[in-house]
């Protein structure tokens, strides 16, 4: 059963960190390029950053670059997100997804398999 499931989220202060994981379960995530993506309340979804599997090259949004960090442990079936001086408007729920496609990150679209996501609220 192919699964990801998201971890790491919670309350924190703005300027605050968190790291999220993303660990698959019923595939190999070396062969795919992964996502993290974040839908605000009353927000639409949106693209949060990419990495590729071919080289691990990585991908921002210009909201979160410079404070964001992702990277992937191969070994460990496992994509993190390290999120540095949080805001309030960071606050959504992060969900990881995965695809074959680098493409398909970038456009924030069509990714194949998805996980349920985990809350990071903002908040003083």
């Amino acid at each position: 059963q192919v699964q990801l499931v998201e971890s790491g989220g919670g309350l924190v202060q703005p300027g605050g960190s968190l790291r999220l994981s993303c660990a698959a379960s019923g595939f190999t995530l070396d062969y795919y390029t992964i996502g993290w993506f974040r839908q605000a309340p009353g927000k639409e979804r949106e693209g949060v950053s990419c990495i590729s599997s071919s080289d691990g090259s990585t991908y921002y949004a210009a909201s979160v670059r410079g404070r964001f960090t992702i990277s992937r442990d191969n070994a460990k079936n496992t994509v993190y997100l390290q999120i540095n001086s949080l805001k309030p408007e960071d606050t959504a729920v992060y969900y990881c997804a995965a695809d074959l496609l680098l493409s398909r990150c970038l456009a924030a679209y069509g990714m194949d398999y998805w996980g349920k996501g985990t809350l990071v609220t903002v908040s003083s």
